[in-house]
């Protein structure tokens, strides 16, 4: 894993896309592992002027989210299939066909939970990770205690999730208390793990996450067993790291750094 921290949350949107862009250039038949939430949407906005003014190609990229709400159909604006439609999958020329989340309307939940597991491997599995953090350290809706070995599954959501995703309800109480969720296990058998995380808000989890130990009470932790991790980050989100001085190093000195050091990517 490694710890890139730029200077403000542009610049870190700014290099998620283009290592994104990049990915895709490489591999155009890529499989994406997307996540929602505020701090995405900027990066969606980025991916998208990048297509309108390069012409970046996702015509034959396949997408799959990490999570839903239970209990809403795709057509509610607060589910995150009408999220991924808003602010991403309208604006680039992706196959609807080929774009995945998890059915939160599902009849048989369990059954839902199997089927995109097997989806995910039918499809050869997730080229390139897409991840934020929440409050309570998760990610996806792997909440504390999440196995670190979990498949995709239903989760109930902790007060702690609750009160921050509450308010971008129209009534905050009718946000579902549950939701299906990639397991931790599903997400680090993805090829390649992009973490962007911006604000003073994240700066304490985000130390816990990446510089404290490895535990199911914050499932972003387990991202440091992975051998292909890059954790993009703000100087904001940066303040309670203790490396901090490490990680500059390396963005200023590792050759593969070295196309984004003298450009706001």
């Amino acid at each position: 894993m490694e710890v890139i921290i730029r200077e403000n949350a542009e610049a870190a949107v700014a290099l998620t896309a283009s290592l994104i862009t990049e990915a895709i250039v490489a591999n155009p038949s890529l499989t994406l592992g997307l996540a929602t939430g505020r701090t995405m949407e900027a990066v969606y906005a980025k991916l998208a002027e990048i297509d309108r003014h390069d012409g970046l190609d996702f015509s034959l990229a396949k997408t799959y989210n990490l999570d839903e709400y239970i209990g809403l159909p795709p057509e509610d604006p607060h589910s995150y299939r009408y999220y991924m439609n808003e602010h991403l999958f309208s604006k680039i020329n992706i196959d609807l066909r080929n774009t995945h989340l998890p059915l939160g309307m599902a009849e048989d939940i369990d059954e839902e939970c199997l089927a995109y597991e097997d989806s995910i491997l039918n499809d050869g599995g997730i080229d390139l990770q897409l991840l934020g953090i929440g409050r309570s350290g998760h990610i996806g809706f792997n909440e504390p205690l999440s196995a670190l070995r979990s498949r995709t599954r239903a989760k109930a959501l902790t007060p702690t999730t609750i009160a921050q995703n509450s308010p971008l309800f129209k009534v905050p109480e009718d946000m579902p208390s549950r939701a299906i969720t990639m397991g931790v296990g599903t997400i680090l058998e993805a090829g390649r793990i992009i973490m962007l995380v911006t604000g003073k808000e994240k700066a304490a989890i985000l130390a816990k996450a990446v510089e404290g130990p490895i535990t199911s009470m914050i499932s972003a932790s387990a991202i440091q067993l992975h051998p292909k991790c890059t954790v993009i980050v703000d100087e904001t989100a940066a303040e309670q790291l203790q490396e901090k001085e490490y990680y500059r190093w390396i963005f200023d000195n590792e050759p593969e750094w070295e196309p984004y050091r003298n450009n706001n990517a």
